[in-house]
């Protein structure tokens, strides 16, 4: 089936850029569409319906799946494109296809997208247990042969270095080629960009409400309105911090009633 559609849904332009010249070597790609933020997606697939979804898990406004709740028999095939190794069994309980790690090597990508487009073709996307058995049992091996960061922060301190474990921080703050790590009191600075260490993070505990800031989700306390419709969250280190206008509808829907 030729000229198959294919939304790459991913906040990093770069990212983006490799996955489309990728795509380009495959033949039966038609058409190639772009979000860069979970409402987006939404939109995107509402309106044009691709075949094969290319997601990422961590996007402003939510989570890759954010993205795919609530999607009908027409879902797209999905493939999750990440940096997140952690993530991969619940991707597959999402029903995704497949799950590329970043940097994405364009071998496991070509395996990747062929799976998919036979998904399509074959319109049988709900019944695949075997193939997703056999995936994940694949992916365990190779990500059991990565070398897994630890969770924890190393940073300078004079002249020692001390580790920071995540579960004692609060919240991350840019602050220029830096970022300032609160922790149980205390303040670190850490030699990395907020959107790299924001990469490396468990959505689940941490999430981006500004683009100097990063929370932990627990840690906030409160939640108030702002001049122009804006929001300010306090953490329980009594730390209040504006949410950004980017962020502000992810706050509000992540925190609202259900």
């Amino acid at each position: 089936m030729p000229g198959l559609t294919v939304l790459i849904a991913d906040d990093e332009p770069l990212a983006r850029s490799r996955l489309l010249r990728l795509l380009g070597k495959l033949e039966w790609v038609g058409q190639i569409i772009e979000a860069s933020d979970v409402g987006e997606t939404r939109r995107q697939i509402e309106e044009g319906w691709p075949d094969i979804l290319l997601l990422d898990i961590q996007m402003p406004g939510g989570s890759g799946f954010d993205v795919i709740e609530g999607l009908g028999p027409k879902a797209p095939a999905v493939v999750f494109v990440t940096a997140f190794d952690h993530h991969a069994l619940r991707a597959f309980d999402a029903n995704a296809l497949d799950y590329l790690t970043k940097p994405v090597d364009a071998g496991r990508f070509g395996i990747a997208l062929e799976r998919a487009r036979v998904a399509v073709e074959s319109r049988q996307q709900t019944d695949r247990v075997t193939e997703l058995q056999e995936t994940i049992a694949a992916l365990k091996r190779a990500l059991g042969q990565r070398e897994r960061a630890t969770r924890d922060f190393w940073v300078k301190v004079r002249d020692e270095h001390l580790r920071v474990a995540q579960e004692s921080i609060l919240r991350f703050q840019a602050e220029g080629d830096y970022v300032r790590i609160h922790a149980s009191g205390a303040q670190y600075l850490y030699q990395d960009s907020l959107a790299a260490l924001e990469r490396r993070l468990d959505p689940a505990e941490f999430m981006r409400i500004h683009r100097g800031h990063i929370v932990r989700r627990d840690a906030i306390v409160r939640i108030r309105p702002a001049p122009f419709a804006a929001l300010v969250v306090t953490l329980r280190d009594g730390a209040e911090i504006r949410v950004g206008r980017t962020y502000t509808a992810w706050v509000r829907n992540a925190f609202s009633p259900r």
